[in-house]
């Protein structure tokens, strides 16, 4: 019997039920580990949805390391985070601004996005544990829900590969455009601080001087891939909480 979408007031988004399904079809085996599923048309047919809730409910599921984008292939099954074969996969509390917002049950917007290819200067090299004035991409971004500014990032990526230098092409997850091209963030460091906004920061997110600002700085790794990212993020506090979520504390 076909899955039936619950269309009613009360029920959870269509992209959430259509999640469920398919990562329910993952955990009871109906697809194993390297299966390639249906395509986002074939899914669209399925559940009679538009091509935006499907691609909304694989988003989710690729973020959360059950399936995997393959470019030019499809889309295909990781397995159950936990129990895979490939038993090297760095397990994180990490998540995006994006997978966060979605989370508070709001859609992230990115209001202005910048792209160059740049020579790394003697500090940003050392985040990136590259050489000095070695090439790489410097991403600046603001980002928010509606037309409301929430944070600014500046992220400087050091990949052997060539990424776009089109601005609209970072307007969604930076994090689900590199699992597209086949790089998965393995290793995540951060730390968090309260600041006061520079005066390029007042202009950039349009705030007052006094106005408090959570910097939180990221570094990831995928030594494998060849691939690192120190990117500083600058938060409106007012607008902004950072969450945690632990299955457990170790005393």
């Amino acid at each position: 019997m076909a899955f039936e979408l619950d269309q009613s007031k009360e029920a959870l988004p269509l992209y959430i039920q259509i999640k469920q399904d398919l990562k329910g079809k993952i955990l009871n085996g109906t697809w194993s580990e390297g299966d390639k599923i249906p395509n986002e048309l074939d899914l669209c047919k399925l559940y009679d949805v538009s091509r935006t809730t499907v691609r909304d409910a694989l988003n989710e599921l690729v973020w959360e390391e059950y399936l995997i984008r393959r470019r030019a292939k499809g889309t295909y099954v990781l397995g159950v985070p936990g129990q895979r074969q490939d038993s090297d996969v760095y397990e994180t509390h990490f998540r995006s601004f994006t997978h966060q917002m979605k989370e508070l049950g709001k859609e992230a917007r990115t209001l202005k996005a910048e792209v160059m290819r740049t020579p790394a200067s003697a500090f940003i090299a050392e985040q990136l544990g590259i050489q000095e004035g070695e090439l790489i991409y410097e991403i600046q971004r603001v980002r928010g829900v509606g037309d409301t500014a929430i944070v600014f990032f500046k992220t400087y990526i050091h990949v052997p590969i060539e990424l776009s230098l089109k601005p609209e092409d970072y307007y969604g997850s930076l994090y689900q455009m590199l699992l597209g091209l086949g790089i998965k963030v393995k290793k995540v460091q951060e730390y968090l601080e309260a600041v006061n906004p520079s005066e390029s920061l007042q202009q950039i997110l349009n705030i007052e001087p006094n106005q408090p600002i959570l910097k939180r700085v990221r570094s990831t790794f995928n030594e494998q891939k060849h691939f690192s990212e120190y990117t500083e993020c600058y938060y409106i506090g007012e607008r902004y909480r950072y969450y945690l979520e632990f299955d457990q504390i170790s005393k």
